[in-house]
């Protein structure tokens, strides 16, 4: 009789556990030393997507809005934060920019 058995050895896993190893090596630093330039690129997104939602808010009502005039017209359905925790506000101008502590 012969026998037809089909899987990996031993030794074929070891090595695909070193390639994966090796890898996430040289991926996790990658990220890491990324994070603020990923964390900043998040906050202009999402202060361009309020920015326009303020814009179409000011063309439809002839007001400059607050973020609540947004929530409450539902432009936006919460208060924007950014990936950071700094929360965006609305200035006398209509334009979007971080909030700042004082």
């Amino acid at each position: 009789m012969v026998k037809n058995e089909k899987g990996f050895t031993l030794i074929e896993m070891l090595i695909v556990l070193l390639v994966i190893s090796v890898l996430l090596l040289i991926t996790i630093p990658n990220i890491t030393k990324h994070h603020s330039n990923i964390q900043a690129k998040g906050c202009e997104g999402l202060k361009n997507t309020v920015q326009a939602q303020s814009t179409a808010y000011q063309i439809e009502q002839k007001a400059v809005p607050t973020i609540e005039d947004l929530k409450t017209e539902k432009y936006i359905e919460e208060s924007p934060v950014c990936p950071n925790g700094t929360e965006l506000i609305i200035d006398g101008d209509g334009k979007v920019a971080e909030k700042t502590e004082e």
